[in-house]
């Protein structure tokens, strides 16, 4: 039971008598001695009002001190004297605002007694504080915790829900002295913890307490127990968590739930108390007043007997769920599919998105990302996967499909020698057509004709993609930038997703949903959630949409994704691979390797942070997902 400290304001109401009347100038002890209860009771006590049973002094406060920092207002509403028999009744109305919105008011009947015919005395009993309290009760505040609200997917599937956990940790009632060391340690060794920081804690804590040192899911938590259970005052409670259905499960996106840090505590406003579970990452975090709720609040006796009964109770108001668009099914074979890089892969990610309406329906990352929502944030070069912007530029600059195109080995820009990825066909160099030069990735091709292309050009043909504007969706979302080059190295290595050019794996989703639906896609995460979209300055237009898809098709069926011409359904993508950071021993850079694909409604972007290729390396992840 929690306890608030509030100031008083006490209201005198006039004063009536049936039997005789109090008011005008006239003073009255009976109603004086009334209005200095109201006053007293007011500061949470029966201050110097005098009493029948001085005894009852301490007795009130010990009653009352579980209630000291709840605001209250006790006013009198009537006195009502009968001076022949030497008592008068006086009628309280309280206030306590126990919560800001729905105070718990009520009235009581206190007695007045005039033994001695000179002066009046309060002839307190427990019913005068509250409406049936008897001798022996005490009271408290409960704090009612709301339920809170689920994360749901597509087709309101429920993705985070309240999920079994057990909570291990040490029950200090059941060791003392150097035993409380000792057994924290074996426990920080079994649940593979910081020994140090565990024990530090086990031995700061009351002799009460529980020590929690790890929460686990019912399911991983099968395998410590057997262990755990041996050491001498490990306890294992049984407790419930939001939680997705796997650990892995879109995480980073997802966000997780824990105690509030003193941090969020502060800046809530009293919102969060210590204590509190609450979002910490991601969507939980973010919509977390919407998905917590509104804590509730009750007054309760507890008797003699130890049965407790509620006087007053402000209920809680449950949250609400959070509605996203992610497909259970698709985001599980997102992650199973990222999996197959093995725990030692670096980080990786990949996006689904369904091209007809922008629903993000898979947004995962590999174990490489530790933690980091990279599919949605990270900013990487997007190397070849871009030519599907450059593409459109040039077909915009006048040049057809089929127009021919100079595929060298290699070309030089200022100085700067611009080459082939290593194992690039030969039998693709010389003069091929600018579908070819899509279909076999020639970088030398595309960077050969970046003189047909003006100021803006690049930037505007990324734009009509999704690509480079940046909307509020809702949650923490990159949409990649494409600057003016400064130089005519730096253009060439725009056209080929290098130089100054960036994206997420999120952008890179959202240009191969584009090209399936033949407009700017607005990805949506958040039904919820409204935008507006900002329009391309030049919107993709019907006949170069129905070209992109060909020249995506083009690398399935005769260029370097050729791997995946046997999935089911007409497959359309387009390979990258990213120089980037320091180089080797050899003088090689290391590489990023992307490759995104469309297959009827669904468009894919994968990202692996350092492959061998594109096709080689980010290709097997994104053929396990399609398959």
């Amino acid at each position: 039971m929690r306890s608030l400290r509030l100031g008083i304001v006490v209201a005198l109401v006039g004063v009536g008598s049936a039997c005789s009347a109090l008011g005008g100038d006239d003073a009255d002890p009976a109603a004086d001695l009334a209005d200095d209860l109201a006053a007293a009771l007011s500061e949470h006590s029966l201050g110097d009002v005098p009493l029948v049973d001085d005894g009852v002094r301490e007795t009130f406060a010990e009653l009352v001190a579980p209630l000291d920092e709840v605001p209250v207002t006790v006013s009198v509403a009537d006195v009502r004297e009968v001076e022949e028999e030497g008592r008068a009744e006086v009628t309280l109305a309280w206030r306590w605002d126990v919560t800001t919105s729905t105070p718990w008011e009520y009235d009581t009947s206190v007695a007045l007694v005039n033994q001695d015919g000179a002066s009046w005395q309060v002839a307190w009993s427990p019913d005068d504080l509250a409406p049936d309290l008897t001798e022996g009760d005490t009271l408290g505040l409960r704090t009612l915790t709301p339920r809170r609200g689920d994360i749901t997917g597509d087709g309101g599937a429920v993705l985070v829900t309240e999920r079994p956990v057990l909570r291990y940790g040490l029950d200090k009632t059941r060791v003392e002295g150097a035993a409380v060391a000792r057994s924290a340690r074996r426990i920080a060794q079994v649940l593979d913890l910081d020994v140090a920081s565990y024990v530090a804690r086990a031995e700061a804590a009351g002799p009460d307490a529980f020590v929690e040192a790890l929460v686990l899911r019912e399911d991983d938590a099968l395998e410590v127990l057997p262990a755990f259970r041996r050491i001498r005052g490990a306890l294992a409670v049984r407790d419930t968590l939001p939680l997705a259905p796997t650990r892995e499960f879109a995480a980073a996106l997802l966000g997780r739930v824990g105690p509030a840090t003193a941090e969020l505590v502060e800046e809530s406003e009293g919102r969060i108390v210590a204590g509190d579970e609450v979002g910490l990452s991601g969507l939980q975090a973010r919509y977390d007043e919407q998905l917590t709720g509104t804590r509730g609040t009750a007054v309760v006796a507890r008797d003699a007997q130890d049965r407790l009964r509620t006087l007053f109770e402000v209920p809680a108001t449950d949250g609400a769920d959070l509605r996203t668009t992610l497909d259970p099914v698709l985001q599980q074979e997102a992650e199973d599919a990222l999996a197959t890089l093995g725990d030692a892969a670096p980080a990786a990610a990949l996006v689904a998105i369904r091209p007809s309406d922008g629903a993000v329906l898979a947004s995962a990352n590999g174990a490489g990302a530790a933690g980091a929502d990279l599919a949605s944030t990270g900013q990487y070069a997007p190397g070849s996967t871009f030519k599907l912007v450059s593409a459109l530029a040039l077909l915009r600059s006048g040049m057809g499909p089929s127009a021919r195109v100079s595929c060298p080995a290699t070309t030089v820009v200022d100085g700067r020698s611009f080459k082939n990825y290593d194992d690039y066909p030969s039998s693709a160099l010389g003069d091929i057509t600018l579908t070819q030069a899509v279909a076999q990735s020639c970088n030398t091709a595309f960077i050969g004709n970046a003189d047909r292309l003006r100021a803006g050009d690049l930037a505007a043909a990324a734009q009509a993609l999704g690509l480079g504007t940046d909307h509020d969706l809702g949650f923490p979302v990159y949409f990649g930038q494409v600057p003016p080059p400064e130089t005519a190295t730096g253009a060439a290595a725009d056209l080929i997703g290098q130089g100054t050019v960036l994206a997420s794996p999120f952008a890179m989703a959202t240009v191969a949903a584009s090209v399936a639906a033949g407009r700017a896609v607005l990805p949506v995460l958040l039904p919820e959630h409204q935008v507006q979209q900002v329009p391309p300055e030049q919107p993709l237009s019907p006949t170069e949409a129905g070209t992109l898809r060909g020249f995506m098709r083009a690398v399935v069926t005769t260029g370097s994704g050729r791997f995946l011409v046997d999935v089911p359904g007409e497959v359309g993508a387009k390979t990258g691979t990213a120089e980037y950071g320091e180089p080797d021993a050899a003088g090689d850079l290391p590489t990023h390797a992307w490759m995104v694909a469309t297959r009827g409604d669904l468009a894919v972007a994968v990202f692996v942070a350092t492959g061998v290729s594109g096709s080689q390396t980010a290709g097997p992840v994104l053929e396990a997902f399609l398959r």
